[in-house]
């Protein structure tokens, strides 16, 4: 149900609800996220697709942490030209706004890629500069704010859609990347990514991911994304969507309090099922009628006001 309160304006891109399915889950085909969107949620973002298809890395790609999973899927995708056809079936089946998550092997990959991608009529597109587990893409880009520059100007120059950075925790200071990118043209930022992290088999003595280090996410990052979004707020104006740990209304309100316009949920899917997205949006109303706000804005930043 619409719900004119909880609406959320990011750059363009219109929520009916201050929730997204994060990239990374459930991210490909029409059907599935068509179920995603009956969920409950305001929008989806795909899962990370580039130039030419990708199969990613062999077993074990995912392991249980005590309050999280680390994955190194080795971000496997069909590539965009077979993808832009999902997007088209998207289109059709969605009621929600679809943004495609992209990433490329160089400044000319992404522009190609979110082209194609808007081309086939995505709402935005959400840069992934910030995966923990794949060599020369994703952090390697986003850590380095003169490539993560060149690809934010690149894409805003090529694509008439609202265009989403996805910043990576694995760096020294996020508050440098996230200026730079609202710099060079970032219409919202993404905040955050998966920590780097792994988990050893004590039996065997070996990693156990293939690929040995993965990403961390799940309730154990929430603190960290949550300190993110709240120095990012204070540094730029442009729209925050909070990620990380967040698996109810409680975490959903606590980004919202610290700057974030708007929250993606990738992990709690996994674990709770497309419920919590239904379970978060009850949980804001609730809090905005206790409260007698009329709006979700009015609860953005709050915390900086206190």
């Amino acid at each position: 149900m619409k719900d004119a309160g909880l609406s959320v304006d990011l750059a363009g891109v219109r929520l009916i609800n201050p929730t997204m399915l994060a990239s990374g889950i459930l991210g490909y085909s029409a059907e599935t996220l068509a179920e995603v969107a009956e969920g409950g949620c305001g929008g989806v973002v795909t899962k990370s697709v580039c130039l030419k298809p990708r199969v990613g890395y062999a077993n074990p790609t995912v392991v249980q942490a005590s309050v999280g999973l680390i994955n190194a899927m080795g971000l496997p995708n069909p590539g965009i030209d077979e993808f832009a056809e999902d997007i088209r079936e998207m289109k059709i089946k969605l009621t929600v706004p679809v943004v495609a998550s992209v990433f490329g092997f160089s400044v000319a990959e992404y522009v190609v890629v979110s082209k194609k991608a808007v081309h086939a009529g995505v709402d935005g597109v959400e840069l992934n500069v910030s995966c923990p587990h794949v060599k020369h893409t994703g952090s390697e880009l986003g850590q380095d704010p003169l490539l993560l520059s060149k690809v934010v100007r690149g894409v805003k120059a090529a694509v008439d859609k609202p265009v989403f950075v996805k910043l990576t925790p694995n760096v020294t200071s996020v508050v440098e990347l996230a200026r730079t990118a609202e710099r060079d043209g970032a219409d919202a930022l993404t905040i955050m990514n998966t920590v780097k992290a792994m988990a050893i088999d004590v039996e065997t003595g070996m990693p156990i991911l293939a690929n040995r280090v993965g990403g961390l996410s799940g309730s154990a990052v929430k603190p960290i994304a949550l300190r993110h979004v709240f120095d990012v707020y204070e540094a730029v104006e442009i729209p925050i969507l909070g990620c990380g740990g967040i698996v109810d209304w409680r975490d959903a309100v606590e980004f919202l309090l610290a700057g974030a316009s708007a929250v993606q949920i990738g992990t709690a899917v996994a674990v709770r099922g497309l419920g919590v997205f239904g379970e978060v949006v009850r949980g804001i109303r609730a809090y905005m009628r206790k409260r007698g706000l009329r709006s979700v804005g009015e609860i953005v930043g709050l915390s900086h006001r206190c």
